[in-house]
């Protein structure tokens, strides 16, 4: 196969037939056709392929090793592999990947240098519309993760488990790069704040509303003692 990544020269690697470049499975003879393995935007790409056909890095792909582990989503087995440098877990089955906690992160944080991240804050559960509710497995611990849509806006629900990792399925963390490339973090810091300010607003309003009312009642002083008020002197005009 050539090296050039035109997507008019990809070819299925098994049977030969021309597929286009986002295909997982090539949609004649069924053979897996892509994989995570771009170390700069983790799109996928097929296994043979020498360039990302997303962002035209180099591919850097190396087996590693790891303890037989079964995917959260269909329960096979996953496959442990060194992508420009990150070790990932991936899914022959499914495609899905399992990121580890610190190195989610180090994803993250190459994207932009003060990424607030999902192992960071406190989870949201939040799912994808119109698609059932499928919780996942922990591969570490085995607790059922939460579903979070990544940065509360991207619109891309991974399973995390706090301390643990990140479970993706096929193509989200290209998705979550992206995103996050794009200035979706910053966009969601700021729509965060105004969040804080608006329930902060809520609050000092409710509080203005339930504070009791101070008694402003006139009174007429006699002798420098306030004696008589408003409402005496409407008392006293009733019973004349």
């Amino acid at each position: 196969m050539s090296e050039s990544h035109d997507a008019g020269t990809l070819r299925c690697p098994a049977c030969g037939a021309n597929v286009a470049p986002d295909v997982g499975r090539c949609p004649y003879c069924r053979a897996r056709l892509a994989t995570i393995s771009c170390p700069s935007c983790f799109a996928l790409m097929f296994d043979t392929a020498v360039y990302c056909q997303k962002c035209g890095a180099r591919r850097q792909r190396a087996a590693a090793d790891g303890t037989a582990t079964k995917c959260p989503a269909c329960r096979l087995e996953m496959e442990s592999v060194i992508v420009g440098g990150t070790p990932l877990l991936e899914c022959k089955a499914c495609d899905g990947v399992w990121v580890d906690a610190a190195d989610f992160e180090r994803i993250c944080a190459e994207s932009e240098a003060q990424a607030a991240v999902l192992h960071h804050i406190a989870p949201r559960n939040q799912v994808k519309a119109d698609m059932p509710v499928k919780y996942r497995p922990c591969l570490r611990c085995g607790t059922m993760m939460n579903r979070l849509n990544f940065g509360q806006v991207s619109g891309t629900v991974v399973d995390v488990c706090r301390g643990h990792g990140t479970f993706l399925d096929a193509g989200e963390l290209h998705a979550i790069v992206t995103f996050i490339r794009g200035g979706g973090l910053e966009r969601a810091r700021r729509r965060r704040i105004e969040e804080l300010k608006e329930e902060e607003r809520r609050i000092e309003s409710t509080r203005n509303r339930q504070a009791p009312k101070p008694q402003t009642e006139n009174r007429w002083a006699v002798g420098g003692q306030a004696t008589w008020g408003l409402l005496d002197l409407i008392d006293l005009l009733k019973n004349r």
